[in-house]
This record gives structure tokens, C-alpha cells and sequence, in this order.
């Protein structure tokens, strides 16, 4: 009984998780460190208002959690305080539970996407496409604000005049955003054959592809840039440094 009190317990809030990169990482975090008191598990939810139940069966021992698709938005409502990024973002992937278990969100995404994509830009690289509207996108777009670079989301219908839709993807278009990230799940596995519907004839060497996929290693929309001389990196190296950022936090 009182090991069980004394566990740090750690977790990732999601839908269908049973594979999880933040699970693999954090128990050899724990491993390297020697941390055996420390522990990190997968809630796995059906819909986000079962974290209630999460909180009142381990909230002695909860210290912090990371959000995925498809609660990062929805996450917000159910939390004390919201750190000035993640409020700027409108998504949040990290959460601090204090000593007095109040719940405070914070966004770690957007730092580890600035710092993978940051060594790979040149002076030409002014423009990019954010495929996908959902939370990971959220915070893309703040990183490439800070990057000053300017952005459109692409979703099957454009809302607005800051959007495109898959249709208006053009030789013109594609051409002028040299960056182009994948915020959608398409291409995961085990579904490593799908990918989004861009006109990737029109892409070349000047192009980045960024898939924040990280399994399959190289998706087909990597893939697909690759073959035409494009500079592709996926999402492995920005899930390592936001979860560093995100044990920052914690500790």
C-alpha cells in the first residue's frame, strides 16, 4: 500500500493508444534515470469527460500527463489554468498537476516542430501549407509565425480566405510554399499507403515535406516528396523534444 502511494504516475490522455511513442520513451527515461518509483500508463478514452474518472482514481499520485488526437482542444475546458502559449495556440499538449491538484495546460508541440524544422530552412523557404485543421496543426502555425513564415491551411473545404481547399492546390500554389507540412493522420500505420491528396508532380527540390507521422519512419507522403528531390523529415525528432520540454515542466 504505501509503495502505491509514493508511485509518480504519469500518463498520455487519447483514443485508441494502445501504441504510443510518449509510453516507450518515458519508461526508458525512467529506466536510464533510475526513477523505479516513477511510472507512465495510457488513458485511453472514449470520450474526454472519462478523465474525471482518471483523476479521482489516481490523484494522489498524478503528477503530469500529455494530450493526443483527439482531446487537445477539447482538453482545455477541463483544466484550472492555461499557460500564455497554449492559450495563443488554442491547443494544449502537456499538463502540470500542481500539489494542490489543480490541472495547468501548456503546448510543447510547437516548440519541438520549430526546433526539428529550424536547421532545414533556407532563405527561400517563406511560405508553407499546414494540411490538416485539427489541434497538432494549431500549434504548427504558431511555430511558423515565429519562424516568419507565412501559412494557409489546406482542408477538404476552405473556410476562409486564409484556407485552401485539397481542389485549389495548384502548379502556382504548390510552387509558392516551398513548405509543406502533414498535420493529418493519413499514412499512419497500419495504414502506410494513404496519403494526402496534393499534386506532388508539382513538388521539387526546393520543397520541404514535414509528416508529423513518425510511424512508418518514411510515409507515403514523404515518400512521394523524396522522389522528387524534395527535403523530407518526419515527426520523430519533434515528439523526442517536446517531451523533453514537457519533463521540463513536470520537474
Amino acid at each position: 500500500m504505501e509503495e502505491k502511494r509514493n508511485k509518480k504516475l504519469f500518463g498520455l490522455i487519447g483514443k485508441n493508444i494502445s501504441y504510443s511513442f510518449s509510453r516507450g520513451y518515458f519508461a526508458e527515461k525512467f529506466e536510464k534515470l533510475d526513477l523505479h518509483d516513477h511510472e507512465y500508463v495510457n488513458f485511453d478514452l472514449t470520450v474526454i469527460n472519462e478523465l474525471d474518472d482518471v483523476l479521482k482514481e489516481h490523484n494522489s499520485s498524478l503528477i503530469g500527463m500529455n494530450v493526443t488526437i483527439p482531446y487537445k482542444e477539447e482538453i482545455i475546458p477541463f483544466l484550472d489554468k492555461v499557460d500564455k502559449k497554449a492559450k495563443k495556440i488554442g491547443a494544449v499538449n502537456t499538463i502540470k498537476i500542481t500539489k494542490k491538484g489543480k490541472l495547468k495546460g501548456y503546448n510543447t508541440d510547437y516548440y519541438g516542430f520549430k526546433n526539428s524544422l529550424k536547421p532545414l530552412l533556407k532563405e527561400k523557404h517563406k511560405k508553407a501549407l499546414i494540411l490538416g485543421t485539427g489541434g497538432a496543426s494549431k500549434a504548427i502555425a504558431y511555430a511558423l509565425k515565429k519562424l516568419n513564415i507565412e501559412y494557409a491551411f489546406v482542408s477538404r473545404k476552405a473556410k476562409n480566405e486564409t484556407m485552401f481547399s485539397y481542389n485549389d492546390l495548384n502548379k502556382t500554389v504548390v510552387e509558392d510554399h516551398l513548405v509543406i507540412i502533414n498535420c493529418t493522420p493519413l499514412g499512419t500505420s497500419p495504414n502506410i499507403t494513404e496519403k494526402p491528396n496534393i499534386p506532388y508532380q508539382y513538388i521539387g527540390e526546393h520543397h520541404i515535406l514535414y509528416d508529423l507521422i513518425y510511424n512508418p519512419a518514411e510515409s507515403a507522403f514523404l515518400k512521394s516528396g523524396k522522389e522528387n528531390g524534395a527535403t523530407i523529415k518526419n515527426g520523430l525528432q519533434m515528439l523526442e523534444l517536446q517531451a523533453e520540454k514537457a519533463w521540463k515542466i513536470w520537474n
